[in-house]
């Protein structure tokens, strides 16, 4: 038996040192302005492919990605670790794009592709923490889903078993294939880069990440699996109108950090008094109520 397995992944930036030039001025985050890394929950989620593609011989891992040129870097690092290829979706028109247009793209893209039996994602991005891409790309393409997983078990008989980690406890389920699948962070870590796949596919680029004055240009001519897949709205057929910021109703105000402080400290003993006490503070200042 053999999958053929697309794996979400997003390039985010890094949001832990925000500072005052984190947003653009019409509300989006000024990418550009801060350090790019792989989403950290993508990573589990592409562990769990690359370990059903060992699973299964003859299984297919690809990596999908949106985003500016330099989003190929996710692709690259895919590659890495043993994907067998990637798409980015690049194009002025997918700029802005809140979930709801980053879904559509993302389900334009996999139909382009055909014939998925599962796709994988992290359960959210840093960058957003809304957990709504992968359920939502489940929802505009009509297929199964399984949400906060934490292990893919293995694949049998048209039908996946995982085991999820959610409130209360852990639970394991089977889903009828086609199915996508979002990973949570405490699934296991991804695996290292190979060497050997880092030095095959180091130079490997899409065509707009590339400036055309490289040393290593005639490789592209003698080695084509160093041209990475690179697609634009009107290849996957997309609908502009909804892509990008005009398929976007979400609208971000501002991003502030916000540091908790502890200026005070009160010790309070297991009397009625004082737990009556303490109620009557949080619910006066509205902390609870």
């Amino acid at each position: 038996m053999s999958l053929k397995i697309v794996v979400l992944a997003k390039q985010v930036p890094d949001t832990r040192n925000v500072g005052k030039d984190a947003m653009t001025a019409e509300g989006t985050v000024n990418r550009a302005a801060l350090p790019a890394i792989f989403n950290p929950e993508d990573l589990n989620a592409l562990e769990q492919a690359l370990r059903l593609k060992e699973q299964y011989p003859g299984s297919t891992v690809g990596v999908l990605t949106m985003g500016p040129p330099r989003a190929g870097e996710i692709i690259r690092q895919g590659l890495y670790r043993g994907t067998d290829t990637g798409w980015l979706l690049t194009d002025r028109l997918f700029a802005g794009a809140d979930t709801l247009a980053t879904s559509y793209a993302l389900a334009t893209a996999i139909q382009k592709i055909g014939d998925v039996d599962m796709v994988i994602g992290g359960r959210q991005a840093i960058d957003g923490d809304t957990a709504q891409v992968g359920p939502q790309v489940a929802q505009k393409l009509g297929l199964n889903q399984v949400t906060y997983a934490e292990e893919i078990l293995s694949v049998k008989d048209g039908k996946a078993t995982i085991r999820r980690h959610i409130d209360g406890g852990v639970e394991t389920v089977e889903a009828p294939l086609p199915v996508v699948v979002t990973v949570n962070g405490s699934a296991a870590p991804c695996r290292p880069c190979n060497a050997k796949l880092v030095m095959k596919y180091k130079y490997a680029t899409c065509p707009m990440e590339r400036k055309g004055d490289e040393p290593w240009s005639a490789l592209y001519e003698e080695r084509p699996y160093l041209t990475l897949n690179q697609w634009s709205v009107a290849d996957v057929d997309g609908d502009p109108n909804q892509c990008g910021l005009a398929g976007s109703p979400t609208k971000v105000k501002a991003v502030q950090n916000i540091v908790f402080q502890a200026k005070e400290s009160k010790t309070l003993t297991a009397s009625d008094a004082d737990v009556e006490g303490l109620i009557k503070e949080l619910l006066d200042e509205k902390i609870i109520g």
